[in-house]
């Protein structure tokens, strides 16, 4: 069964810069070069029947092309377990409107809704015993990091494999934004 997700890719140069910034935290799992995407839909496994049905239900999302940059460094968890390490967005709202769009169409095969507020990141790091005070030093030394703006033409449907080295993704199909200008005049 294949287990998948959805996410917009980024620009190598994006990941690069993100790449420098992972140092520093003991006992903190950096993500590698090819991992680095902001997920819009974690899915996970499902039937190759509900596997198609999601790649063609995907083909119906309509939303426009935008901007986006990152901005900003941050964690997850509570203040005595950090969990994950992660770079934010800088405007929101046109990456909520397209995972909103996405959560429609997979209502429509079938699939529930996520529980958890939709938070649009990059995660850096997994964090697992790692101590406050390192996440918080990460954070002050990076917390001003802010990417070049870059454009978003697409979203990709990802399939995972677990491997000893950590997951491997897999580019499953990739589903084109309408163009900003077209969409204007809508």
């Amino acid at each position: 069964m294949p287990r998948l997700f959805i996410a917009l890719e980024l620009p190598d140069a994006v990941k690069d810069a993100l790449m420098r910034m992972c140092a520093g935290v003991p006992g903190a799992k950096w993500r590698k070069h090819d991992q680095l995407h902001l997920t819009l839909r974690f899915i996970g496994e499902v039937d190759g029947g509900l596997a198609r049905d999601i790649a063609e239900a995907l083909t119906l999302v309509r939303a426009p092309g935008f901007e986006l940059a990152l901005r900003g460094i941050g964690h997850f968890g509570d203040g005595r377990r950090p969990r994950v390490l992660w770079a934010g967005v800088d405007t929101a709202e046109p990456v909520r409107f397209l995972h909103d769009r996405i959560e429609r169409v997979l209502g429509d095969v079938g699939l529930p809704s996520e529980r958890r507020k939709f938070r649009p990141h990059v995660t850096l790091a997994r964090l697992n015993g790692v101590r406050m005070h390192h996440v918080t030093e990460f954070e002050s030394h990076f917390g001003g990091y802010r990417s070049p703006g870059f454009p978003v033409h697409g979203f990709t449907l990802f399939s995972s494999f677990l491997s000893r080295d950590g997951a491997i993704y897999t580019p499953e199909a990739d589903y084109p934004l309408v163009p900003a200008q077209a969409h204007s005049g809508a």
